[in-house]
């Protein structure tokens, strides 16, 4: 294990906290992502209250700001410097077919939230995530407004950090019961359609809020115990670095019917929505979802290619 720190980098000046450990294996991998979140927040920051220009609109029709495009300019090129022989899949850069062929890619995010960020309410994260071999392994969200946090690895466990304390380690609920338990929604792409899933789950409280870094971070603190996607709204740069995070807090995440989510795949879109909860809490998730999902009309999709 390994003290985080930041050392011959040229993020030093925004280090991490240095009070937490980290597996052997992903430390360097974790310290440069934590160093490039925090620089890559305070960049979008130098545009939030200000003037803002539409630069161009995603293939979801989600807005794209300056402030994305700089978040992702100290991202993209902070990963090129310190990790020339990954992979990079990005939503504000061209994607291309090269990645496919490396075991290591990151997945980047550089504003979750870009609706949140542009209304000026805070909801939107830095996000920054590892795959190896198509499965998520590490994985880092940054609420820039707030200055908190979220980071995990394998076998280090997920950390939150805030300012002006030490990093300390979550781990998700180990709730069961479902009625008591509270959701985290999505706070512009919610569907009339999570009525039927609240009254088949028995859920009674629902916090809204943007990014889906930030929903995990509310599971991973306690604070929620699961959160429901249900559109095919999400790509593979949203879900990978929560998902670390959620797996090393104890928690799953995966699609609506309980099957995981496999990275660094041609198609990146996140066609069969998500449940993301405790591992606890998770398959009693999936079981009431499943006679909603067949009175909504819902199949799987079976595979990306």
């Amino acid at each position: 294990m390994l003290v985080l720190s930041t050392t011959n980098m040229e993020t030093e000046k925004i280090p991490p906290p240095a009070e937490a450990t980290v597996s052997e294996s992903f430390a360097r991998e974790l310290r440069v992502a934590v160093g490039l979140a925090r620089a890559a927040g305070a960049a979008a920051l130098a545009y939030y209250g200000g003037p803002l220009e539409i630069v161009h609109k995603s293939e979801n029709d989600d807005p794209v700001t300056q402030a994305d495009v700089a978040a992702n300019d100290v991202i993209v090129r902070g990963l090129q410097r310190e990790f020339p022989e990954d992979g990079l899949l990005s939503e504000e850069t061209l994607d291309t077919v090269r990645r496919l062929e490396r075991r290591r890619v990151w997945m980047i995010d550089p504003l979750d939230g870009t609706n949140g960020f542009i209304r000026g309410d805070g909801d939107f994260a830095v996000q920054i995530g590892l795959t190896v071999d198509g499965l998520s392994v590490l994985g880092v969200v940054y609420l820039p407004v707030s200055d908190v946090l979220y980071y995990g690895a394998p076998d280090a466990g997920a950390w939150v950090a805030r300012p002006g304390a030490e990093a300390e380690q979550v781990r998700v609920s180990e709730k069961v019961d479902l009625a008591s338990a509270r959701l985290a929604a999505s706070r512009t792409h919610r569907s009339p359609r999570m009525d039927a899933v609240m009254s088949a789950c028995g859920i009674r409280e629902e916090v809204r809020r943007g990014s889906v870094g930030i929903k995990i971070g509310l599971i991973v603190e306690r604070q929620c115990d699961l959160y429901i996607h249900l559109a095919a709204r999400t790509q593979q740069w949203d879900t990978c670095a929560p998902e670390a995070v959620l797996r090393a807090a104890g928690g799953l995440l995966t699609d609506l019917w309980g099957q995981p989510y496999r990275y660094n795949t041609e198609d990146v879109q996140n066609h069969n929505g998500l449940v993301a909860a405790g591992s606890a809490l998770h398959p009693t998730v999936i079981e009431r979802l499943a006679p909603v999902l067949e009175e909504l009309g819902r199949t799987r999709v079976s595979s990306q290619v």
